[in-house]
This record gives C-alpha cells, structure tokens and sequence, in this order.
C-alpha cells in the first residue's frame, strides 16, 4: 500500500515582498530598449524631439548625419550651452526635459535697442526683425563671420557708392539675391549665395542658425528671410543691431 504525503501549504508572501516584486516589474517594462546617454534618448528619439521643438534635424532615421547635427547646435545655442552638435548626457538631459525651448521662436536679446530695428545674435546664429512697437516680425537662423563685422549699431542704406538695395548682386560666380547693404563697404543681408551655372545654394539652409559655414562678412539667411529682410526695408533706412549673445 502507497501512502501520498500531504503537501504543505504555499508559504504566505508578505506585503513588503509583493510590493518589492511589482516595483522590479515597472522597471523592467519601463526602461528603455536602447539607452543611449543620461536621459535615455536614442538618436531617433532625440530627431523626433528635436523635430517636434522646431530644431529641424531632417528625417528620423537614427543616423546623427550633419543635418541632425546642425539641429542639435541650434537647440544648444537656443539654451545658452556649448555649440559642440554632439548629443552628450548634458543635450539629451535638456532635450528631454518638458522645460525645453522650440529652436525657431526666441526672444530678442535683451542689450538689442528698442524701437523698429533688425537685430542679429552672432553667437546664436540668429536675426530678428522687430516692429515699432516691439513685436517679432519674422525671425530665422543665419550664417555670417563674426571675425569680419564687429558688435554694434549699423543702419541700411548706400556705403563706399554702392547701392543700397539689389535684387540680384553678383559676386564672382555667385547670385546674392535679395541683397540690403546695412554697413561699409559690402556687408549685407542675402540669401545663402546660389551658384551662377547651377543656381544652387553653395550650402543647404538647415545649415542656417550653426556656425558650421562662414561667410565673407555678410548675414546668409534663407531665400524667405531674404525677402522679409527686403521687404521690411523697403521703405525707410533701418536700424541694425549686432550683437554678441
């Protein structure tokens, strides 16, 4: 004759044990799949978020290429921190903060003047165009050389007998469209230059807001703030404020 021993009951799980179980669960299902840095972005997230800020990165293809680079630099410059295109711990952290600011609406710097002006940041990268009563008129990124032109207050017009205004200023081989001189002798607002044989841009606008390019002096923006700038001008001298910040 078999004899089946009675099977002992399931030890109870005590309250602190469940509670350590289900917390160890959250974090498994929380976590990231591919932690990339402190805040946990990959790449193509980190594209996303700056897509999503007005940074433009291009497409969201996981690859940090020189368009996504470009907009890590504007996001970088729109927070005051180092200009390096890379996404370290510290970018990420900021990226993925709620508190992050959009790279394509910022305030006009603050030691800019007052009044109806155009005011541009060499160290962002960045030119506004601001009413009588201080409003943004348009805004958007550029690319100049801040070895060439000095902080300071300029104003548009004709210098050394050149025109003020040319809709289309030659430069050697190159178109500078929508051109509106603003200080001695060849400094001016222009579209990013085109090629004469091509009419290609010499580079792409995402590069706009970086200090990836240097141009010869004058302030490259995009063939839209060309025409702004142009038309913001168009009917009396203007004010134009560089500044460093």
């Amino acid at each position: 004759m078999t004899t089946t021993r009675p099977r002992s009951a399931p030890r109870p799980v005590s309250l602190a044990a469940l509670v350590a179980l289900v917390l160890a669960a959250l974090v498994v299902t929380l976590a990231p799949a591919s932690p990339a840095g402190a805040a946990g972005l990959t790449v193509a997230q980190a594209q996303r978020r700056l897509a999503a800020l007005g940074c433009d990165p291009g497409r969201a293809d996981g690859e940090l290429g020189a368009w996504t680079r470009a907009a890590v630099v504007r996001f970088q410059s729109r927070h005051a921190m180092a200009q390096t295109g890379r996404l370290d711990a510290t970018t990420r952290q900021r990226l993925a903060a709620s508190s992050a600011a959009r790279c394509d609406r910022r305030p006009v710097p603050a030691a800019s003047g007052s009044g109806r002006r155009i005011v541009a940041s060499q160290r962002q990268n960045w030119v506004w165009l601001v009413g009588a009563d201080g409003s943004v008129v348009a805004q958007g990124g550029m690319v100049d050389n801040p070895a060439e032109l000095r902080p300071g207050s300029y104003a548009t017009g004709s210098y050394c007998g050149r025109a003020a205004r040319v809709v289309r200023n030659r430069s050697g081989s190159l178109w500078l469209d929508h051109f509106v001189r603003f200080a001695a002798c060849g400094f001016g607002f222009h579209r990013i230059p085109r090629s004469m044989s091509s009419g290609e841009q010499i580079h792409p606008d995402h590069f706009l807001g970086t200090d990836t390019f240097r141009s010869h002096g004058c302030f490259r923006v995009s063939s839209q703030m060309a025409r702004s700038v142009w038309d913001f001008t168009a009917a009396r001298r203007t004010t134009v404020r560089v500044v460093r910040g």
